[in-house]
């Protein structure tokens, strides 16, 4: 996986989750994560790869989250996730995908859809 933006779309609801993805692939990308941001912009997001669970401990806005497996098949979602929270650990996830709060919800993403990276 390149360390540039990808774009992600769901291809079961033929839906654009994101143009601007950022990925974080390193064990410094993969801790800072969100935490330097203020917000994230529509479009925009970030991939940690590889986990299974995520926290929003010190960060400054809710975000939605989306988990998914080797295949990108969406295995949980998480809307609105408030700053200070944790999720469980999702064992048959690979990565995670945070996006902007309401992300989900315009989208209609669902567990058991099918989302593309390019």
């Amino acid at each position: 996986m390149a360390s540039d933006t990808v774009a992600v779309s769901n291809t079961t609801r033929n839906t654009v989750l994101g143009e601007r993805i950022r990925v974080a692939e390193t064990s410094l990308s993969r801790m800072v994560g969100l935490l330097r941001d203020k917000g994230l912009e529509p479009g925009t997001g970030l991939i940690i790869y590889p986990t299974q669970a995520i926290h929003t401990v010190a960060m400054k806005f809710a975000i939605d989250v989306v988990f998914v497996d080797r295949k990108w098949k969406v295995v949980y979602v998480r809307p609105e996730m408030a700053p200070f929270r944790l999720t469980g650990i999702h064992w048959k996830a690979r990565c995670v995908i945070e996006l902007p709060a309401g992300v989900i919800a315009e989208t209609s993403t669902a567990v058991g859809d099918q989302l593309c990276v390019s």
